[in-house]
C-alpha cells in the first residue's frame, strides 16, 4: 500500500501547499472530518500556504493593543520620572 507523504516547511515542519485554493480545500475537509476550523495564511520563509489554528486577525489585534501600551519597567521600585 503507498501513502501520500506531504512535502514539508523546514523552519515551520508545517504542510506546504502549492496554492491558496489547495490550501482552503484542505481546511475545509479538516472542519468537515475532524470538526477544527482551521486558517491559510502564506509563509515568509518559502513563500508556500500554511495552515494554522490561530486566527490572523486575533493575532493583528494582539499585536496592535501591544504597540499601544505604554513602556514599563520590571525592575522592583522603579518609578518613572514626572516630566
Amino acid at each position: 500500500m503507498h501513502y501520500f507523504t506531504p512535502k514539508r516547511c523546514e523552519p515551520s515542519q508545517k504542510i506546504m501547499y502549492k496554492d491558496k485554493i489547495t490550501a482552503l480545500q484542505a481546511a475545509e475537509q479538516s472542519r468537515l472530518e475532524r470538526g477544527v476550523e482551521l486558517w491559510v495564511y502564506r509563509c515568509e520563509f518559502c513563500g508556500t500556504w500554511h495552515l494554522t489554528h490561530r486566527d490572523p486577525q486575533l493575532n493583528y489585534m494582539r499585536a496592535q493593543r501591544a504597540l499601544q501600551r505604554k513602556p514599563h519597567s520590571r525592575k522592583r521600585g522603579f518609578k518613572p520620572r514626572h516630566r
